[in-house]
């Protein structure tokens, strides 16, 4: 018998992409879907909504439902630590948790996946469980990258691997050698809409595009957990902000729906491209 996937999930198109597929390769899939962050599309899936400090109940479930391979995916906010409703398990890590998150997320996203493995399970990246969701490398859609275009990726992609080193974000948007935004907190679609309103000086438009979207993982991140996801609405953002195109690590992020996504790149006049992941480091 095979072993489900077990997948403790957000909120969010990338935990639905997960269990779909785990269901449809034969493996089936047992998903925890957190408190305060349920994806409503998931409810009907076996499994449990479990609160983010019920760490002995999480590992009682994923044992009880037979898994071995486990994944983090989704849309989870930090919360706070100290407000949380602890299990005996969870008080009990609760000093780790916090000594961690205050040397940021990819030290915290470390510790969660050490404890898991812990308790006998194996932790597996998106990209593990879904291959097809890994981005490819070169031209995916889209027209051809310009040469301005080009050397903005390789800016950009030199940019979001200096902010990774801090552990700020995973992605930038350079225009003419210009950087116009870096992401942080507010993720990429808000920073996309803020370059949106900047001055048509610094930036393309719609009737001319010029500028690009870079997104890849942090240098030293937990890959396991957290990989840059791109999906349609990126697309679409992306050209309404009148930028040429995005450009993703290859192997370095996550494309959902990339048919969908080529299909908009060529309407709507954006390009898509992954590049070198040696690129900018």
């Amino acid at each position: 018998m095979i072993a489900p996937l077990g997948l403790i999930a957000g909120l969010g198109d990338l935990p639905v992409v997960i269990a779909e597929n785990a269901v449809a390769t034969g493996q089936g899939v047992h998903v925890l879907r957190l408190k305060g962050f349920e994806e409503p599309r998931l409810a009907n899936y076996p499994g449990t909504v479990i609160g983010l400090g019920e760490v002995g109940k999480l590992y009682a479930s994923l044992k009880a439902a037979g898994c071995r391979d486990v994944l983090f995916a989704g849309i989870v906010k930090r919360p706070n630590f100290r407000d949380l409703k602890l299990d005996m398990r969870g008080a009990a890590l609760l000093p780790k948790v916090l000594a961690e998150a205050g040397k940021g997320d990819d030290a915290l996203l470390r510790l969660l996946v050490a404890e898991i493995e812990k308790q006998g399970f194996n932790v597996i990246g998106s990209d593990a469980a879904h291959a097809a969701l890994r981005a490819p490398s070169g031209h995916v859609a889209g027209p051809a990258p310009s040469d301005e275009a080009m050397n903005d990726i390789a800016r950009g992609a030199h940019v979001v691997a200096s902010l990774g080193d801090l552990d700020i974000g995973q992605g930038c948007v350079v225009c003419d050698g210009l950087v116009l935004a870096v992401e942080a907190q507010e993720g990429t679609d808000a920073m996309l809409e803020r370059c949106a309103i900047l001055p048509e000086a610094i930036r393309g438009t719609p009737e001319a595009r010029r500028g690009v979207l870079v997104k890849r993982p942090k240098p030293a991140q937990e890959r396991r957990i957290d990989l840059p996801t791109v999906g349609v609405s990126t697309v679409e953002k992306v050209a309404a902000a009148g930028l040429e195109g995005l450009a993703v690590e290859a192997g370095g992020a996550l494309m959902l729906g990339r048919a969908e996504m080529q299909a908009a790149a060529d309407r709507l006049g954006v390009f898509i491209f992954g590049f070198d992941p040696g690129q900018g480091t």
